[in-house]
């Protein structure tokens, strides 16, 4: 059965057409016109028929949702912000295709129901971050400017909504603070108590991950899944790796697969590549790369060095 068209929603802003466009044929505008606004079976033509919630709706309200999460505790101020919070998430919801067993009342109930908790997180998430870098001066830097902060607040929220299978919405919110932070965890991923990332850059956390308390990974790190010719067929299935409690994992590891498990207490050297299992209190490291050094004289071109432009 076909869906009803739906309207997409609208570019923010419009530019008056320039002198090349405005020296194009009616005949040739027209055609584009016609062929952009038909509805065929290609894959962005479903998306709209199904419904695309407005990203920059979806961005406003994560920014208000997290900024009352990490930096509101004036009783008169959250007496005023978190029905406007509700209030909005409402107003998305109600845009969406939601299951059968939720609506935009339930879901926003149980949202606003779990505030007190992600508050508890993420400032557990604090505490781990200046627990785990030396370089923190104190909570009050590491809340306001350490990305991983940004990045797990927005992923706690995010997850909340995706565990009552609230559609695109969570999905969006990681997006965005990927974009912000560089650091790309999957709404669906479950990330435990106390969760460190330093730097962050570069970290890819996987929908089916497990992450238990007290983890701490560096930059680069992947938790990500095997690829195979046919990677549908893993749709919904537990595809990326389970990380047990009190584990470190260092810049650059890259651990793979729905069935690797990283035990209890175990160190996961920089740069590993690991698609199987480690009992708990392993230490994984690499074969360390062999350097080669040259004794040659200070101004002599080295071996596959090109010189300096002079």
């Amino acid at each position: 059965m076909t869906a009803q068209k739906k309207t997409p929603p609208s570019p923010p802003h419009s530019t008056p057409l320039g002198k090349e466009a405005a020296e194009c044929s009616a005949e040739v505008i027209e055609a584009a016109v016609e062929g952009l606004s038909s509805f065929t079976d290609n894959a962005l033509s479903q998306a709209v028929c199904r419904g695309i919630v407005d990203p920059q709706r979806v961005v406003d309200w994560t920014d208000r949702t997290e900024r009352l999460l990490r930096f509101q505790f004036d009783r008169a101020e959250l007496r005023s912000e978190i029905p406007v919070v509700a209030e909005h998430l409402h107003g998305l919801l109600e845009a969406l295709d939601l299951p059968l067993n939720q609506s935009p009342g339930s879901v926003t109930t149980a949202f606003v129901s779990a505030l007190v908790g992600l508050r508890e997180s993420i400032a557990e998430d604090v505490a781990a971050a200046f627990d785990g870098d030396p370089a923190a001066t104190g909570y009050e830097e590491i809340a306001v400017a350490y990305p991983a902060i940004r990045a797990l607040s927005v992923h706690r929220i995010a997850h909340t909504l995706y565990r009552h299978q609230v559609p695109l919405v969570p999905r969006i919110m990681s997006e965005y603070a990927h974009d912000r932070t560089g650091i790309d965890i999957h709404p669906g991923a479950s990330i435990g108590r106390r969760f460190f990332i330093d730097h962050g850059t570069g970290v890819v956390i996987g929908e089916t991950t497990v992450i238990g308390d007290n983890v701490r990974v560096y930059q680069g790190v992947t938790l990500g899944a095997r690829s195979i010719p046919q990677s549908a067929a893993l749709r919904g299935v537990k595809r990326h790796p389970t990380v047990e409690n009190d584990v470190t994992i260092y810049a650059g590891a890259k651990i793979l697969g729905g069935g690797t498990v990283i035990g209890a207490g175990s160190v996961v050297g920089g740069n590993v590549w690991l698609t199987e299992s480690v009992p708990p209190g392993s230490q994984v490291l690499a074969d360390p790369p062999r350097n080669a050094v040259s004794q040659d004289q200070r101004d002599a071109v080295l071996p596959l060095q090109l010189p300096w432009d002079e």
